[in-house]
């Protein structure tokens, strides 16, 4: 582990296994006292090979163990004894520690809380029970396991983390007489620089008779640290988690989350009726990232650490989700809107619930809570990318990929090409899922080198071609949605960043899809960021924010798909078709009053938290800002009038009472053009030949396809220009010219 930070922290972190802090409990407790310091002697082992799985266990022999002050660790001079010094050779992975005290008397007990200070990963048991953990995974996690990075602090003037145990949990683990309490603590990694170890057990007593001995000095009553005290009727998500969350990699958490319904008032003294458990969290987002209301990433995991598929809030099971932080979007309306309609025109969206959060005992305000965009049956219903997938239909798909910030080089593939109305502009897209580390070089080729055919035919002379143009290669319904998605609320961020698309296996759809929506916190408003976006008529294209020079740059598909007139005036039909409905001015002010009702306390709440009414906060806004969020809805409502009525004057293509039809030609795809060593010839027709012939008409391949995605190796062809002939199997036949580098 690298050199610590030394900034102060005098904060305690409230990180409780199994918890409730009720006033009931607290007026149970007499007084509190300490059996167990930190400088107490202890029973200690640092282990070179696996320990005995008992012990934890009162009846275990540990008369081989050593003895000593605790805590146990080396480095930052906070440790009784110093395990290692760089004269004794490799640093210890983990120190396991035992030490007994007795109970005259378990009835007086009312609450426990332990205390410790650790780097960087622990687990702690009461007679073999486990009784608290962060940062390692598994029953009995082996003397070797690296566990999460975390820091020590009362070396600095910090407070231990604390751990309350109720009286149910000390019921289960207590016993008259003799007890023991045990702990492992663990590196980060073979070359940490430090180890900290300082433990502490106190007990809440019901009478005045004195048992142990005084408390620390820096000991607060848990019970009385003052809480929220909240009741909401949204679903309530009561987070217990380390002061420091990073971006990656998750850390161990619990979560509750109680809901009534929406007809009852929530309190955080309920017990858990929809999860009580445990999760993994970590921080997310971009511009997001360091707002004052931070958004997460979660999964749910069961008892050893492993992910826990689950149903949340009447969201189908799973294991990963979100909570998206209201701090740009004073309406609380912008995303969840926008993720509905999508789902209302046909598309999957991800699902999202209006939540209100509290994490170690703050208020967190007005959260999103719902699914992360991945691959499942629920979620994109697209089939699932395994290993052995590096050959014929099976490599064909499941692809989710989109136009984003990447992670560095291997996260992602540059396009051949630049955007019509950008020339010169590259284009990354970024492998979403499978991530990757997981894509095996061969997926990696064939998704890129499919959309590259894409990009390729697009741009072409006959890229409106009905079957060997860019229709051969894309969902056209899930695009024109998207697009009339992204114009109604001018999202440019639509277009360059959080723009998500999708690739089924051949045999169960072949083509890209636009979508899922996602990130429209800086959608439905008039910014300063680009004149597109400042228009306050309503005015302006988002798919033109090349124009703008934004980064990333966009692939602007869209502005070379408008120039094909069935295209246009397929979204102009939509478009109109949908105005009558689900994007009727009616609809969009019943959606937005109906959000109000279910805020209209808890939005109360959430601006207490955050003083932000009245001025700017995330997204540079250029109109005024509304004082209330009364005035914030209404804002809102005359801004979507505003866009739809210029829309309505504006649309592109040409008015129909229809969508056109125009994808029942047989749609072929030949990639990578130009070629050098695999070949992919794909419809979504049956195939009955194809042959490959050079300019002098020798045949060159036969091959008679039995998939509706075929690979011919044809490494061994000079280069030059090949024409490739397919024949269906209702007897159309149709030619592709073919370059073989």
């Amino acid at each position: 582990m690298s050199q610590k930070s030394f900034s102060l922290r005098i904060k305690t972190s409230v990180f409780v296994l199994v918890v409730s802090i009720l006033p009931l409990i607290s007026q149970t407790v007499h007084h509190w006292e300490t059996a167990v310091y930190n400088s107490d002697t202890w029973k200690y082992l640092v282990p070179k090979a696996a320990v005995a799985s008992t012990w934890t266990a009162l009846s275990f022999d540990d008369s081989s163990w050593l003895s000593g002050v605790g805590g146990f660790g080396y480095k930052d001079g906070d440790d009784g004894t110093v395990i290692w010094t760089s004269a004794d050779g490799a640093v210890p992975l983990s120190v396991f520690m035992r030490i007994k005290f007795n109970v005259t008397d378990t009835a007086k007990l009312s609450v426990g809380a332990f205390h410790i200070d650790y780097d960087d990963a622990f687990i702690a048991y009461l007679n073999g029970i486990e009784i608290a953990r962060v940062g390692l995974t598994g029953t009995n996690p082996p003397y070797n396991q690296l566990g999460v990075n975390h820091d020590a602090v009362m070396f600095e003037g910090g407070d231990p983390d604390v751990f309350v145990l109720t009286k149910k949990v000390l019921t289960n683990c207590i016993k008259p007489g003799s007890n023991v309490l045990s702990i492992q603590v663990h590196n980060s990694s073979a070359s940490s620089s430090d180890m900290t170890s300082n433990a502490f057990l106190s007990f809440g007593f019901k009478d005045a008779t004195t048992y142990y001995r005084n408390l620390p000095t820096w000991f607060v009553d848990p019970l009385n640290k003052p809480g929220t005290g909240i009741s909401t009727k949204l679903p309530l998500i009561l987070i217990t988690a380390p002061t420091t969350i990073p971006d990656d990699p998750k850390v161990e958490a619990t979560m509750k989350i109680i809901y009534k319904g929406g007809t009852e008032l929530n309190y955080e003294s309920d017990e858990a009726n929809v999860y009580d458990g445990k999760i993994g969290i970590e921080r997310r987002g971009a511009s997001s990232y360091d707002f004052p209301q931070r958004p997460y990433a979660l999964e749910t995991r069961d008892a050893v650490g492993l992910n826990l598929d689950t149903a949340l809030l009447g969201m189908p099971r799973e294991n990963d989700w979100v909570l998206l932080s209201n701090y740009n979007d004073k309406s609380f309306a912008r995303n969840i809107v926008s993720f509905e309609l999508f789902e209302k025109m046909g598309h999957y969206a991800p699902r999202m619930r209006l939540t209100e959060m509290v994490m170690n005992n703050e208020y967190q305000g007005i959260y999103l809570f719902g699914e992360k965009i991945k691959k499942s049956p629920q979620r994109v219903a697209i089939a699932k990318l395994a290993e052995k997938d590096t050959v014929g239909t099976g490599l064909t798909g499941g692809y989710i990929f989109k136009t984003d910030y990447n992670d560095g080089y291997g996260t992602y593939w540059t396009s051949s090409f630049s955007p019509l109305n950008r020339p010169g502009g590259t284009v990354n897209y970024v492998y979403h899922d499978p991530k990757p580390i997981e894509l095996l070089p061969q997926q990696k080729k064939y998704i890129a080198g499919y959309v590259n055919e894409l990009e390729s035919v697009l741009y072409s002379d006959y890229f409106d071609d009905p079957t060997m143009g860019y229709r051969a290669y894309i969902d056209v319904n899930s695009f024109i949605d998207y697009f009339i998605m992204c114009e109604i609320s001018r999202n440019v961020d639509g277009y360059k960043k959080s723009r998500y698309f999708y690739k089924d296996k051949d045999t169960r759809n072949p083509l890209v899809h636009s979508g899922p929506t996602w990130d429209y916190d800086w959608a439905w408003k008039n910014l300063s960021d680009c004149y597109l976006m400042s228009n306050t008529t309503g005015a302006g294209w988002a798919y033109q924010i090349n124009s703008c020079n934004v980064s990333p740059t966009p692939p602007a598909w869209e502005f070379r798909m408008l120039q094909d007139k069935a295209f246009a005036n397929a979204v102009n039909a939509r478009y109109f078709n949908l105005r009558q409905t689900i994007l009727s001015e009616k609809y969009f002010n019943n959606a937005l009053d109906s959000i109000a009702a279910l805020v209209k306390e808890a939005q109360v709440r959430h601006y207490a938290k955050y003083k932000i009414l009245g001025s700017n906060s995330g997204a540079p806004e250029i109109d005024a800002q509304a004082k209330t969020y009364a005035e914030e809805i209404t804002k809102l409502k005359k801004w979507i009038k505003t866009r739809l009525y210029w829309l309505d004057a504006n649309m592109v293509g040409e008015y129909g009472t229809a969508v056109p039809e125009i994808t029942t030609q047989p749609r072929l795809r030949v990639f990578p053009n130009p070629v050098q060593d695999l070949l992919y010839v794909e419809s979504d027709f049956d195939m009955k030949q194809i042959t490959i012939t050079n300019t002098m008409g020798m045949t060159c391949r036969v091959v008679n396809p039995t998939e509706l995605s075929t690979g011919i190796t044809v490494s061994d062809l000079a280069p030059g220009v090949y024409v490739v002939r397919v024949v269906f199997a209702n007897a159309k036949s149709f030619t592709q010219k073919l370059v073989k580098e």
